[in-house]
Parts: C-alpha cells; sequence; structure tokens
C-alpha cells in the first residue's frame, strides 16, 4: 500500500486550522440541496444525498441544517445549479481542480479565473490538469478507529484498493463504482461511535509536484485558500508535495 502522500493535505488543512464552521456548513447544505433536488428526498433511494449527508454528519453539522437544505430542494424553494470543474496550474506548475456549484455560470467563471490570475496561476482547459488524477471513492475514518494493520486488514477485506494512515486518519481508496459498497461494509467495523469523517469521490493525483521553495509553496498554498472560499467553490484538488517540514514552517 502507498505511503502517506502529501497532496492530502489540501483535504485536511484547513479543518486543522480550525477553519470556520459556517463556510463548510454552508457548503454541505449546498450539496445536499443539490442532491435532493436531482435524486429526491429519500435518502435510501438517492445515493448522492446518502453521501452528502454521511459528509455532514461527519463535521457535527445540525440535524436541523440537514432537514432544511432537503426541504428546500424538495419544496422547489431553490436556484437551478449547474455542476462545473475548472482546471488550472498554481505556481510552479502545480495542477489544480475546482469543482463549482453555480446558480451563475458567468459570476463564478470571473471569479475563478480572477482567482488564479491574482494569484500568480493560469487557468487552462478542461482536460489539462485531470488527464494527469484518478477519480476515485475516498472514505476518511480518524486514527481512533485503529491501529494502521487494522484499518488496512478491514479495508481490503470490505473492498478497498489503498489506505494511508497518519497521525490524524486512516484514509481510505476505492474504485470510483465500489464507493458505496466498501463505505457500508465499514460501518461499524471499528466500533459503533466510530464514524467516518468523509465519503465522498475525490480525485487523485497519479504523479506529485514537488514544491521546495518557500516563495513558491506560500503562493500555491495561497492561491488554493482563495479558490476554497469563493462561494460557489464546492472543493479544490491539488498534486502538490510540499514536505513536512517546509508546511509546518508556512503555517507558523
Amino acid at each position: 500500500m502507498a505511503g502517506h502522500s502529501k497532496w492530502a493535505n489540501i483535504q485536511h488543512r484547513k479543518g486543522a486550522q480550525d477553519r470556520k464552521k459556517a463556510k463548510v456548513f454552508a457548503k454541505l447544505s449546498k450539496e445536499i440541496t443539490i442532491a435532493a433536488k436531482m435524486g429526491g428526498g429519500e435518502p435510501d433511494m438517492n445515493p448522492r444525498l446518502r453521501l452528502a449527508i454521511a459528509n455532514a454528519k461527519g463535521v457535527s453539522m445540525p440535524k436541523d441544517n440537514i432537514t432544511r437544505a432537503i426541504d428546500k430542494a424538495v419544496g422547489g424553494d431553490m436556484e437551478t445549479y449547474e455542476e462545473i470543474r475548472y482546471e488550472g496550474f498554481a505556481p510552479g506548475g502545480v495542477g489544480l481542480i475546482v469543482e463549482v456549484s453555480t446558480d451563475n455560470k458567468n459570476r463564478s467563471g470571473g471569479d475563478v479565473r480572477a482567482s488564479f490570475t491574482k494569484n500568480g496561476g493560469n487557468l487552462g482547459e478542461t482536460g489539462a490538469v485531470s488527464f494527469g488524477f484518478d477519480q476515485v471513492g475516498q472514505i476518511i475514518f480518524p486514527a481512533a478507529a485503529g491501529d494502521e494493520d487494522t484499518v488496512m486488514e478491514a479495508a481490503i477485506e470490505a473492498g478497498a484498493d489503498d489506505v494511508e494512515s497518519d497521525e490524524e486518519s486512516h484514509i481510505i481508496y476505492t474504485t470510483r463504482e465500489d464507493l458505496m459498497d466498501v463505505a457500508s461494509a465499514l460501518e461499524g467495523k471499528f466500533g459503533e461511535e466510530i464514524e467516518a469523517s468523509s465519503t465522498t469521490l475525490v480525485w487523485r493525483p497519479q504523479n506529485l509536484v514537488p514544491v521546495e521553495d518557500e516563495d513558491a509553496a506560500a503562493k500555491v498554498l495561497k492561491l488554493i485558500e482563495v479558490l476554497e472560499d469563493l462561494d460557489d467553490v464546492q472543493t479544490v484538488y491539488s498534486n502538490y508535495d510540499i514536505s513536512d517540514d517546509l508546511m509546518e514552517k508556512l503555517m507558523s
């Protein structure tokens, strides 16, 4: 199994810094509403909604917030959202995939383009970056789920492809098609109180781009932060490889 990839920092960086929960809840609420709008408000009949609710529960989003987000879609009280993927490059040739849900394509496109331009990046054509990534399933459990060997054995038995573990979490990867089956098989495997903090489809880079210069690394992280803070942006994926020492220096 592969060792821990530094690219995964992009998934946890802001959480580790006590990121604003209101922003996280807003993005999760939008995803729940979109999922319910597209596939109906019954989680058992709507895999995307089931995933969205699981992710909301993983960050302790209040039940009332989840219910309101579903009701908004079922009641027809919502805008029509379009899902768009933007691809581009940060300083140092680092690839970025930006997933957007928007009710105004011109607004979101302008915001994303301006963010790249103002922070030393370049927006590219669709496919310019994603060809170097694989879309896979990702299930994240807290470190309390068990030691690396225990989690790896359970994950492989459930049908997972890969596991990466560190001091904070266990990241389990599956094929796109097997995500729900593996997630279901792992429910309750690590104790009744241990639940996945995230179950979703992600873009996983095939190779990482080393960023050793401190200034370049700071610019990469800044661009990602600016993009993630845009209201229409749901997720940003990257293939950067920044050493732990340099990351700690930049975050201090």
